[in-house]
């Protein structure tokens, strides 16, 4: 991808409205615009191939998919539909499945092809419930973390797993060191990067994981201030937090994947937003 696009590129949609902003995840700077939505989205998530950038997920709960060739900046096209209307259904994505894990307090899983248009079909189930969850994946395995289910057991600090080239449930991973709701996860083949996102203490704690083997997440760093919500995308070595809610700033911060420490400016997006989705073309 960086022989079309310069560096690895990442980009952000939704936050209650139609705009597309894009970054080179690989450099530092501001965020430019990409093009629009085929429709306003809010609380959606993202996920992408190394070709092709999916949008999903949004309030109020709809099944609509939207799809952008991530090398060529324009307008997005509708892709299909979820199997249930939802928001905040977190993707991950193996190149040649997005997997569609959660959203809307639901259990669901379902998948596409990526490479071509249509509606997603089941995957299976997740063992807990949630809404508002962090996800990253290697090329065989997609991680879910934190979120929240109502009225019980409110904010989870659980981590769930599967495998994506294979169908069924999710099983578990381990904990979290800090549980929250709002979260948002970056990674690349080896190593998760995820905001803890909103409890009753609004942390700013990022927790990381080591993803080809089970067991708890550990602290990572700390983010300038709580992100709740937040746009995010990776290259092999980066993650990149972008916006949150409901201050709606503009500001991206990013980490280096392979050592623990606390995030570091990278630049200001188009305008702020937060509860919205982002990926790359380089996870």
């Amino acid at each position: 991808p960086e022989l079309q696009t310069g560096g690895t590129r990442g980009f952000f949609a939704g936050g209650n409205s139609t705009n597309i902003d894009y970054i080179n995840v690989d450099t530092t700077g501001n965020a430019q615009d990409f093009g629009d939505l085929t429709s306003t989205m809010w609380i959606n998530k993202c996920s992408a191939s190394r070709v092709r950038g999916l949008i999903h997920g949004e309030r109020p709960a709809t099944t609509n998919i939207d799809f952008i060739t991530i090398a060529n900046t324009g307008n997005a096209s509708d892709f299909g539909d979820l199997t249930s209307a939802r928001e905040d259904a977190a993707g991950v994505c193996n190149g040649t499945r997005a997997i569609f894990c959660g959203g809307g307090e639901t259990n669901v899983i379902d998948y596409v092809s990526i490479s071509q248009t249509g509606n997603a079909v089941d995957f299976g189930d997740l063992f807990q419930a949630v809404n508002h969850q962090a996800s990253a994946e290697s090329k065989t395995r997609g991680i879910i973390a934190n979120g929240y289910k109502s009225p019980s057991p409110g904010v989870v600090n659980v981590i769930q797993y599967i495998t994506m080239s294979t169908l069924g449930n999710s099983s578990d991973f381990g904990d979290s060191e800090n549980g929250g709701y709002g979260a948002s996860g970056c990674g690349n083949a080896v190593t998760m990067v995820y905001n803890s996102g909103n409890d009753s203490s609004h942390t700013s704690k990022m927790n990381t994981l080591s993803i080809a083997t089970l067991g708890n997440s550990v602290f990572f760093g700390d983010l300038s201030r709580t992100f709740y919500g937040p746009g995010t995308a990776s290259s092999k070595t980066r993650g990149v937090f972008a916006g949150d809610y409901p201050s709606s700033s503009a500001n991206i911060e990013y980490v280096q994947l392979s050592s623990l420490g606390d995030a570091i400016d990278f630049g200001d997006l188009v305008s702020g937003r937060g509860h919205w989705g982002g990926s790359s073309n380089g996870h």
